[in-house]
């Protein structure tokens, strides 16, 4: 599970109920099982010039609505490997997924340059 960059993102008061990929239809794309295609794009997706209160308050809404989705965690990737640069997908905004994009690179040339350092203590 990722985790949070600040405590703005513990939002989920209703635990998510996951249903494991094995036992789901393989044929069926993720996004079938997606709880907000019931739901108002609007909640996802921010209007032109809105008030950040209100943004604020329509993306913690539109994360509740994350915490009880099955495939939050497909949808959240999704998102990433994209990248989707509007809305709220996985229970993470845009900004909030640039954050998690950002450690992974990150994490990323970590891991090269400890690779490399491997190879060369290993080489010499």
């Amino acid at each position: 599970m990722l985790q949070p960059p600040h405590s703005s993102l513990q939002v989920a008061a209703v635990p998510a109920q996951r249903v494991p990929t094995r036992d789901r239809d393989q044929d069926a794309p993720w996004h079938t099982e997606a709880v907000c295609r019931r739901d108002e794009a609007g909640l996802f997706f921010a209007p032109s010039k809105e008030p950040t209160a209100a943004r604020l308050s329509r993306e913690e809404a539109a994360k509740r609505v994350c915490a009880r989705c099955p495939v939050m965690v497909e949808c959240r990737e999704h998102a990433l490997l994209q990248p989707e640069p509007y809305g709220v997908w996985g229970g993470l905004t845009a900004a909030e997924r640039r954050v998690v994009l950002a450690r992974r690179r990150r994490r990323e040339l970590e891991l090269k340059k400890a690779t490399r350092a491997a190879r060369i203590a290993a080489a010499g």
